[in-house]
């Protein structure tokens, strides 16, 4: 087994290739430039919307009513218009377009909008996202072109909901997990090699046109370094990468290195316990982390510092005076007032209890792990024992709600959708507050914009008094890209990222060769 190449050394190599002051050919050697391979650090479990493919509204297969933009604003993708609240915020109506086909040349209709909601909706049907749409109590089709969904309580943001993407009705004669990928999308799926690759071709009856790149593959490597080595083996045309690997490609011929800002956050969850439910702990360690020094150090500028869940990609909600000081010796001091003594080995103890707990990361993922170690290290300056645990999702997900995780979650579009599950009443930590909970259901169901902003200041101000988690970064993603294709556009991405989502490829429909 190769071994991964030191950022020195990748350094070296393309220079080399960087004094050429050639384009480097494309990965499948495709003269054309139609054909584009992409590494992907994640392998989507299921390729079905009501499972969680695309939940962020971009999935190159399927198209949602509604499709997000540069800006962060909705714009019509399958509604003919923008939707249309009620008087009393009680429900939407969306009128439909009525040019598209699925890719298997079935027509779309009200009925497909309707029978991929109600199975959204039903219980028995074991849809994932359903948990997301808890606000939504039915939808019903008016006429031919138009379908009206209805809320229990006004939702401000509900329209950036309904980016989920839009199943044929006939499709739900089988369970969920064995529907076939059929959309309207750019893409259709022709191949799917799981633990490998995924293949796409262009949609030939797209409603916006077929797209010029005509096959599009998604290479799945989650191990960051094995993606550097391979991306400058030429095996790919593009990669996101941390950004002490990105680094050595910006001398490459051929190559640009581009940053997103995101909406993505970084933080430690702390689930309830005789440890990190403690408010005193909870507070304390967020006073020990040197936010600016990880995104300086760990993440070379790449990022910025975080104490809440509403980043300052959202400028219109963002309270910049909600932060916690890094200050060790309050810190410490507010662990000694709530009863937590410093034992002969260096950890604090409470009522028999250590201050030790586990912090789970995903494996091969070099960034949170870096974070991991840093924050363990902050930690155990104050008197914490922090175990690290780096583990496959399969392993972390059922022990969420025991042990603590480096979490990383987001979305630029609006607060409600990055905020409300995690931290109001009823998220996986245990974690209430009736203040916290008070203004996310303000933001929420107010409908004037003004009103929604205070409501989440007031949020920010109440979530600091009381954290729930140590946030600790909004991190920048970093890609790596052949330059031989034009439509690249800058966004702003949510924490789902990559070939088959957000990312410099979320308009991969609109590229061509140069």
């Amino acid at each position: 087994m190769r071994s991964p190449l030191t950022p020195l050394v990748l350094a070296a190599v393309l220079a080399v290739a960087g004094c050429t002051g050639t384009t480097t050919p494309n990965a499948e050697g495709s003269a054309d430039g139609s054909a584009i391979v992409l590494a992907d650090g994640a392998e989507p479990a299921t390729l079905n919307p009501l499972l969680g493919y695309g939940r962020d509204g971009v999935s190159k297969v399927y198209d949602g009513l509604f499709e997000h933009r540069a800006d962060r604003s909705l714009r019509p993708q399958l509604a003919e218009d923008p939707p249309k609240p009620a008087a009393d915020g009680l429900s939407w109506t969306v009128r439909l377009r009525g040019d598209v086909k699925f890719s298997d040349g079935s027509a779309f209709g009200p009925e497909d909008v309707v029978a991929t909601y109600r199975a959204l909706l039903d219980p028995a049907a074991g849809a994932t996202e359903r948990p997301r749409y808890e606000g939504l109590t039915g939808v019903e089709q008016l006429d031919v072109r138009t379908v009206r969904f209805t809320l229990t309580k006004p939702w401000a943001a509900f329209p950036h909901l309904l980016t989920l993407g839009v199943l044929s009705s006939e499709s739900f004669s089988v369970p969920l997990e064995d529907m076939l990928p059929v959309g309207t999308g750019p893409f259709k799926v022709v191949e799917w090699r799981k633990g490998d690759r995924l293949i796409l071709e262009a949609n030939p009856a797209h409603f916006a046109g077929e797209p010029k790149i005509s096959k599009v593959t998604a290479v799945f490597v989650p191990d960051d370094n094995t993606r550097a080595r391979r991306m400058q083996e030429g095996e790919f045309d593009g990669a996101e990468l941390p950004p002490r690997l990105a680094q050595p490609f910006t001398n490459a011929g051929g190559m640009r290195v581009v940053t997103h800002r995101t909406a993505d956050l970084r933080a430690v969850t702390l689930p309830t316990g005789p440890v990190t439910g403690d408010p005193a702990m909870r507070s304390a360690l967020n006073h020990a982390v040197n936010r600016r020094g990880l995104v300086d150090n760990l993440l070379g500028g790449k990022g910025s510092p975080a104490a809440t869940p509403v980043p300052d990609t959202m400028p219109e909600f963002y309270d910049p005076t909600t932060a916690f000081a890094f200050d060790k010796l309050h810190a410490e001091a507010l662990l000694d007032q709530a009863g937590w003594v410093r034992g002969a080995d260096g950890v604090r103890v409470h009522d028999g209890v250590p201050a030790r707990f586990t912090l789970m990361y995903p494996i091969g993922d070099v960034v949170r792990a870096d974070l991991a170690t840093a924050f363990a290290a902050e930690a155990r300056a104050i008197g914490v024992d922090v175990q690290l645990a780096g583990l496959s999702w399969e392993a972390i997900t059922p022990r969420l709600g025991a042990d603590a995780l480096l979490y990383g979650g987001g979305a630029p579009f609006d607060p409600d959708l990055t905020a409300y599950q995690p931290l109001h009443t009823g998220n996986p930590w245990g974690y209430t507050n009736p203040q916290v909970d008070a203004a996310l259901d303000a933001g929420r169901t107010l409908l004037d914009p003004a009103q929604r902003a205070a409501a989440y200041r007031q949020f920010q101000q109440a979530y600091v008094t009381s954290p729930a988690m140590v946030v600790l970064a909004v991190v920048q993603h970093t890609y790596v890209l052949r330059d031989n294709w034009t439509g690249y556009q800058e966004v702003v991405d949510p924490h789902a990222h990559g070939p088959l989502s957000w990312g410099p490829w979320w308009n991969l429909e609109k590229w061509a060769a140069r």
